[in-house]
């Protein structure tokens, strides 16, 4: 019998994008289900939602939390006035932060290493605009092959690797034995994007996205286990906000899980 020495469990969240509301109901989830450590990988306050109240709701949980940051993080902290003016959005979340929200934005790591078997990243280990698993230049997600992923890899010999940026839960086992896991959006389940190309991200379903996952140590080594949840919350109040703040687009994509 292979018997069970230990067990380990990571909650994994990423692209909360400013919504407090689903924010909320998974770190709920994961306090029921006793996870043993909560990593964050970025995207967390740029959204038309709540970006205040999600910085006012980490800092309640920072010392359970291990945060890295992501490319819209950048974005907040980066902006030129220019910038500033020529977009909406941005501004509100300017305007609604406070000045150490974005102090604390700014001196997050751009990755972390949880341990010898665990790397932390939003986007690749090299570029936190980079997806790691996807190839999108039909315009639509599709998993890359396994060189591909290994190469973006550069290197990161990590058991496994965490990452975020493009919202889609997913699992990838490569040919090395590694296990490359995206725990998807808690946020922000669906979006367009024109960079490079023109591409949709899409869950379908409204539900906020996380990722267990866990390490079981046996008598014949150690094993991985993921489990991607997704957690119901009250989505409307969400995309509500995100209505009056002038991003329909934003609202059903709460409300949906798609891209208008």
């Amino acid at each position: 019998m292979n018997k069970i020495i230990k067990t380990t469990t990571i909650a994994a969240i990423s692209d909360i994008h400013s919504n407090v509301f689903a924010l909320e109901a998974v770190l709920a989830d994961i306090k029921q289900r006793g996870a043993d450590q909560i990593v964050n990988l970025g995207d967390i306050l740029y959204g038309p939602i709540a970006p205040q109240a999600t910085y006012e709701l980490l800092m309640e949980h920072q010392e359970d939390i291990i945060t890295i940051r992501g490319n819209q993080d950048r974005q907040i902290y980066e902006a030129t006035t220019a910038e500033i003016v020529s977009n909406s959005t941005l501004s509100f979340i300017v305007t609604e932060l406070s000045k150490d929200a974005i102090e604390w934005m700014r001196f997050l790591p751009f990755d972390y290493h949880l341990s010898k078997d665990v790397y932390l990243c939003h986007g690749s280990p090299t570029d936190d605009m980079t997806y790691l698993l996807e190839d999108i230049k039909t315009g639509q997600p599709v998993v890359r092959d396994d060189a591909s992923i290994s190469s973006l890899l550069d290197g990161v010999d990590s058991a496994v690797i965490v990452c975020g940026h493009t919202h889609i839960p997913r699992t990838v086992v490569l040919s090395s034995g590694q296990t490359v896991i995206n725990c998807g959006s808690v946020g922000y389940p669906a979006y367009e994007d024109d960079l490079p190309i023109i591409h949709k991200m899409q869950t379908y379903s409204p539900y906020a996205n996380y990722a267990l996952i866990t390490s079981i140590d046996t008598q014949q080594g150690k094993r991985w286990q993921t489990e991607h949840i997704k957690v119901a919350y009250d989505h409307k109040k969400a995309a509500t906000l995100a209505s009056k703040n002038g991003r329909e687009d934003w609202a059903f994509a709460l409300n949906t899980g798609r891209v208008l």
